[in-house]
């Protein structure tokens, strides 16, 4: 029987070979790369903020209290624009929704108790998450979430103040093209995770549809609008692999009738006294016809002198 610390700690860790763990060395240093990369950003915002006409408080209030930075932008750059402030909401509570959805796959990989897990759940953005999911264990997974989380939480609020306070020295901040910091580097962050082509498609299709419709929707609508695009895919894929079930099935059948799959009708199973059936031996033959008299015909006994 395996010994109780040989169990992995999460069901999404893998038997590994021994040696394999990360050094919790190399686990910071990713860590903090990531979190001051990401960090520095945080001064675009708010000078974007300020430009967009939000004071100090409440620019440095929305790093603290929603600490997302597509969504941060989003908002700002939709009241920037004029858009209504109930739609820039929406738009930015959107794009923070996806958060959520790594929280539930984070929630078994890092296992903290429930007290912790309010706390938690305010760094989970897509930073924390990419680096906390490539870790190997439990154990790294948690200390590059944390350090990650705290770095970028550090940095990006204290970016966020400078930034809002030195807006004013910049001058017409839309001249310095600061509000593209933020959606590059949210794209910077996805574009290694998409892999497949339906991905790439439903990618494409989305940034298609935010860069088409601004001149004929309101102001933050095209940012809802963009997510229709991975409905639209699947079920383009959907109809493409139901056409192709049905050419599969006319071909396979040969005139016989198609299931809903598109293939033709399996035959029926065999009956259990017919398998394995093969020719029966002399036990198994049916009895000898019995004469008029009732009784069976008597077996003629031939001796090897009477054979020759």
């Amino acid at each position: 029987m395996a010994e109780p610390s040989d169990i992995p700690t999460s069901t999404t860790e893998r038997a590994r070979p021994p040696g394999t763990a990360r050094p919790d060395s190399a686990v910071i240093r990713d860590s903090l790369g990531v979190g001051v990369a990401v960090g520095l950003s945080g001064f675009a915002f708010g000078v974007t903020s300020a430009g967009a006409g939000l004071g100090i408080f409440q620019t440095c209030a929305l790093s603290l209290l929603v600490f997302t930075g597509a969504s941060q932008f989003a908002l700002v750059g939709a009241l920037a624009a004029g858009g209504n402030p109930l739609t820039a909401a929406a738009g930015a509570l959107f794009l923070g929704i996806r958060n959520a959805l790594y929280g539930l796959r984070l929630s078994a990989h890092l296992g903290y108790r429930a007290a912790a897990r309010p706390l938690a759940a305010h760094w989970v953005i897509d930073e924390t998450s990419a680096v906390a999911l490539a870790q190997p264990d439990r154990h790294t997974a948690r200390l590059g979430f944390t350090v990650t989380g705290l770095a970028l939480y550090v940095l990006w609020n204290l970016t966020t103040l400078a930034g809002a306070l030195g807006a004013g020295a910049l001058g017409d901040t839309d001249a310095w093209g600061l509000d593209a910091a933020g959606p590059a580097v949210f794209l910077a962050l996805l574009a290694p995770m998409l892999t497949t082509a339906v991905e790439r498609l439903t990618a494409g299709l989305a940034v298609l549809l935010v860069m088409v419709a601004p001149p004929l929707l309101p102001t933050g609508v095209p940012v809802l609008l963009s997510a229709l695009a991975a409905p639209a895919v699947l079920l383009a894929q959907g109809w493409r692999e139901r056409a192709k079930g049905a050419r599969g099935g006319g071909a396979a059948g040969d005139g016989a009738p198609a299931t809903a799959t598109g293939y033709a009708t399996p035959p029926p199973a065999p009956r259990d006294r017919d398998r394995g059936a093969g020719p029966r031996d002399s036990a198994e033959q049916d009895p000898a016809p019995e004469d008029r008299t009732g009784k069976a015909p008597a077996v003629e006994d031939r001796t090897e002198g009477d054979r020759t």
